[in-house]
């Protein structure tokens, strides 16, 4: 049993090896053929970028027709290079045909991605350039590419997340950065001993000597809640996009110092433990 295992292996072997040194010339021109491809694909997709930039077409369909193309020429030359080896179109037609099942089983979220890039690329929920948070796995970052099957994301702390296009078109997200300006909230806590009216004009004059803050949107100073130790005061305050953190980290640092300057004081959580004696007997 195991002699005409080895003997059907070497014969398989040999097969192999007839047909290699018969076809060595079609396979090295294949290789040929798919290394100048491959760099003529990639030329070709340099090419489509900077036409695309210089007739200013959108980054979101630049990007995904670029996958488009890039996908499609390197599936011609992969059926190119099959038919100078010497396999007949016919059988690799027929072949797929009897895997149909299998392959559309397998290719179903590819299929789904493509329909998720084409819906995102008409209805535009968000673009290349935003930062959006994906509210399924809480992926976030900015947008900087949306190709044929997968939509790549840069975090603040330079990883690359890429999520497929399917996904981003089937659930819901948050595009942070897609209108012009953002509200800033703040919650600060001060003592109950502090004047809430003295306290709201420290934060007035903090709020009104901060450039970014969009004063024609409105300013809003108002008390939030009684906690146990502090009395929330709530500032609402609107700021361009492209500088909302800027503008937020320096009004929490313009208000410590004011507060500091004031002597109004942030205080801790505390606990009043009161001592009561028991009775005598």
């Amino acid at each position: 049993m195991k002699e005409k295992t080895i003997e059907k292996t070497l014969d398989y072997l040999q097969e192999f090896l007839d047909w290699f040194v018969r076809k060595a010339g079609a396979i090295a021109l294949c290789i040929f053929i798919l290394v100048v491809g491959f760099r003529i694909v990639k030329s070709i997709k340099k090419w489509l970028k900077h036409s695309f930039e210089r007739h200013n077409m959108d980054a979101s369909v630049s990007s995904f027709l670029v996958s488009f193309v890039d996908i499609g020429l390197k599936m011609v030359l992969f059926l190119w290079v099959i038919s100078i080896i010497g396999v007949e179109m016919s059988s690799v037609i027929a072949i797929l045909s009897s895997a149909s099942i299998a392959i559309g089983l397998a290719v179903q979220g590819s299929l789904s991605n493509i329909a998720g890039g084409v819906l995102i690329l008409l209805l535009k929920p968000f673009q290349v350039g935003d930062y959006i948070i994906e509210d399924n796995k809480k992926n976030e970052g900015t947008v900087v590419a949306i190709d044929i099957f997968y939509t790549k994301l840069y975090t603040v702390d330079n990883k690359t997340v890429v999520i497929p296009n399917g996904t981003l078109s089937n659930s819901s997200l948050t595009n942070v950065t897609r209108e012009e300006k953002r509200r800033i909230d703040l919650f600060i806590g001060i003592s109950y001993q502090e004047s809430v009216k003295r306290v709201k004009e420290v934060l007035a004059r903090v709020i009104d000597a901060e450039e970014n803050i969009l004063k024609e949107e409105g300013v809003t100073i108002f008390v939030n809640d009684f906690e146990a130790s502090t009395v929330s005061i709530g500032v609402r305050a609107w700021a361009p996009m492209d500088c909302f953190w800027a503008t937020k980290w320096s009004l929490l640092e313009n208000i410590k110092e004011a507060f500091d300057e004031e002597g109004i004081s942030f205080p801790y959580n505390q606990l009043d433990v009161h001592m009561i004696e028991a009775p005598k007997k």
